[in-house]
């Protein structure tokens, strides 16, 4: 079984954290970076050298980043290769997480993906992300029904954050003809950190929830 670092900045990352402990038994860990740092920096490594962040952190398995600055996430990701780390999932997109990861990645023979939200995740061919992407990442269900009311929502798999759990209580009751769009709705009302007001984030994320209803009543 992986075992799963965990960085986490200000309010990202701690609700992945409990959500994977109350939910797998893979073993996670974790450090915090400060959650105010400079637009920007000049020389990341020795910015982070400042920090003295625990290094074990990244000798486990999988790191998971909401580092969520694109100076200092692709320092992070040569950390995470030079200490033994097989694969990194960088938060919060593109945007944040800088340049330079594809030449970091090839040189240490490490996965590297980037996601703008957690629960769009899915099995890739890496080994490490898979089995992580087996529990956490684009939401899978199996749904009980009975006389057009939903009795049980089992999640197969679910959104790192725990969005998918709390919609799964949630839809108990609900008629199967509103149970799609109020699974939306239930995520986008839940805490989650991805973006609003915008196409993608939160509305992406209630989207894929909504999909997996559908599919799930289907089967």
């Amino acid at each position: 079984m992986i075992t799963i670092g965990v960085i986490t900045r200000g309010k990202y990352g701690h609700r992945l954290i409990e959500n994977i402990k109350k939910n797998s038994g893979f073993k996670v860990s974790s450090i915090q970076i400060p959650e105010s740092l400079p637009d920007f920096i000049e020389v990341p490594s020795d910015f982070l050298a400042g920090l003295n962040l625990d290094k074990s952190i990244f000798s486990n398995d999988l790191i998971i980043a909401y580092i969520l600055h694109p100076d200092l996430t692709p320092e992070i990701v040569r950390l995470a290769g030079e200490n033994g780390a097989r694969a990194v999932i960088i938060a919060g997109g593109a945007a944040r997480a800088g340049a330079g990861l594809q030449k970091i990645s090839g040189k240490y023979n490490m996965h590297v993906e980037v996601h703008e939200i957690c629960c769009d995740l899915e099995q890739c061919g890496n080994n490490v992300v898979d089995e992580f992407a087996s529990c956490f990442g684009r939401p899978k269900l199996k749904i009980t029904t009975k006389a057009g009311l939903i009795t049980k929502v089992e999640v197969l798999r679910g959104a790192p954050c725990g969005s998918t759990w709390h919609m799964a209580k949630r839809l108990v009751g609900t008629s199967t003809k509103d149970a799609p769009a109020k699974a939306g709705l239930l995520v986008q009302q839940y805490p989650c950190r991805a973006v609003r007001g915008i196409k993608g984030g939160i509305h992406k994320a209630g989207e894929l929830h909504k999909k997996a209803v559908e599919k799930a009543q289907e089967e």
